[in-house]
């Protein structure tokens, strides 16, 4: 039964996002923020290092099509809460093993559970909102990552310099897991929420949310050609390499950077913490920027490969600034150019805003896993490379290496993706 009064409670629900991003992206960098006691403690080598990096990518990459698939298929109120609480189990087991394997193990696991969250993040904001609104959602929940960083990356330090790195691990599982049982409470789909006015729903019904009837649906069988409409057309390959060089540079600021900071610019430990939160900030303010200009834009009647591209294109040109590093060993300029790189990769990073208005509406979680499986390759390689790179102790060639991929991103938008519009597949 909806409420007669009007409401908005699709923002309590883009707040819920926003949150259990804030938490994803905590369990997925907490370890950079440990990488260098770690190190010490245990022995490990930077290629080793690399490798630990990398595991939670194999997993996460490889499990994105299923996680999609698995994302249209079971709820989200039940989907979420249990993946969640895996992976945050699997964080706080961090905090107690010793071995270079193990811990290879439980990053890659990480990985498995967390498979599904960004499927799942576009299609709750894909049913609980308009169209018009959307570029704004996602980059409101998007931008938890980097404001969430950006405000705990201090705090993270702190926590480590108190409780050590294994306490880190252990503080991160336990917020997760209270997260977990908060979401289950509280989220509802928009036609099954109980405080939702009529006015609302109408609202996001009338706007292309997809909002399902209160009556029980069937669930449309997966077919084989749904995997194939994933993977053969040209616009959707546009996306995917886009979002892998976006992946490039984002992987470097969760993996390496703080490291960067502390052995190659010899910033100490905590002062580290409080530098590397700036260029996380200028992330922040860039997807904002990006999602509201965007859906601005829309409303005064910009087409969508203006209003949707723009931000995207400029923010991977501004991405390459990151080479600019290499350039001074000036502390201040050195942070101007990282953050301006981060910025820029925030602006490009509502790029899930294409999987909403052009993948196949029975097919908007799998072809979000076949983005994000794309994207999430650069967790697997990004961090290796970096860490063969970065062996004899100098960064700057991995400064280049990210700086060439982003120059990618932006010719592959640029040039390869095509007119925004829903892609309706032709019945076989």
């Amino acid at each position: 039964m909806t409420v007669k009064s009007k409401t908005r409670k699709r923002y309590n629900i883009l707040a819920m996002i926003f949150v259990t991003v804030v938490i994803n992206y905590l369990d997925r960098t907490n370890m950079s923020i440990a990488a260098s006691a770690l190190k010490e403690e245990l022995g490990i080598s930077a290629i080793q290092m690399g490798y630990i990096f990398s595991a939670f990518g194999w997993t996460y990459s490889l499990l994105q099509i299923p996680g999609g698939i698995v994302a249209d298929k079971v709820k989200s109120r039940i989907l979420y809460p249990v993946i969640m609480a895996l992976w945050s189990i699997a964080t706080l087991l961090q905090g107690i093993v010793s071995s270079f394997a193990a811990l290879i193990g439980l990053r890659a696991s990480i990985g498995v559970f967390e498979a599904p969250s960004y499927p799942t993040n576009n299609l709750v904001v894909t049913r609980w909102f308009p169209e018009n609104e959307r570029a704004s959602a996602i980059a409101t929940y998007t931008s938890g990552q980097f404001l969430g960083m950006a405000a705990l990356l201090p705090i993270l330090t702190v926590i480590q310099n108190a409780l050590g790195w294994r306490g880190l691990f252990i503080v991160s599982g336990l917020i997760g897991l209270v997260w977990a049982a908060v979401w289950y409470i509280f989220y509802r789909d928009p036609q099954n929420h109980k405080k939702i006015s009529e006015s609302e729903l109408n609202l996001i019904k009338e706007g292309g949310g997809l909002v399902a009837n209160k009556e029980k649906t069937a669930v449309k069988k997966f077919e084989k050609q749904d995997l194939v409409n994933a993977f053969k057309y040209r616009k959707l390959w546009g996306l995917y390499i886009g979002q892998f060089c976006l992946g490039a540079t984002t992987v470097f600021f969760l993996t390496w950077f703080p490291t960067y900071l502390v052995e190659f610019r010899g910033l100490d430990f905590i002062k580290s913490g409080f530098y590397a939160s700036i260029p996380y900030l200028a992330a922040f303010l860039g997807v904002l920027l990006a999602g509201f200009s965007s859906d601005f834009l829309i409303k005064k009647g910009y087409t969508p490969e203006i209003a949707r591209k723009a931000p995207i294109i400029i923010g991977m040109l501004l991405s390459i600034a990151i080479i600019g590093a290499n350039y001074t060993d000036n502390t201040t300029l050195i942070i101007f150019f990282l953050s301006l790189a981060f910025f820029g990769n925030g602006l490009a990073s509502i790029a899930w805003i294409f999987i909403s208005l052009i993948a196949p509406k029975n097919n908007i979680g799998l072809i979000g896993g076949a983005f994000n499986f794309i994207g999430g390759l650069a967790n697997v390689i990004v961090p290796i490379v970096i860490g063969y790179l970065v062996q004899d102790g100098d960064f700057s060639p991995a400064l280049f290496f990210i700086g060439g991929i982003a120059f990618l991103g932006f010719f592959s938008y640029t040039f390869i993706v095509g007119k925004v519009e829903r892609i309706v597949p032709k019945a076989s």
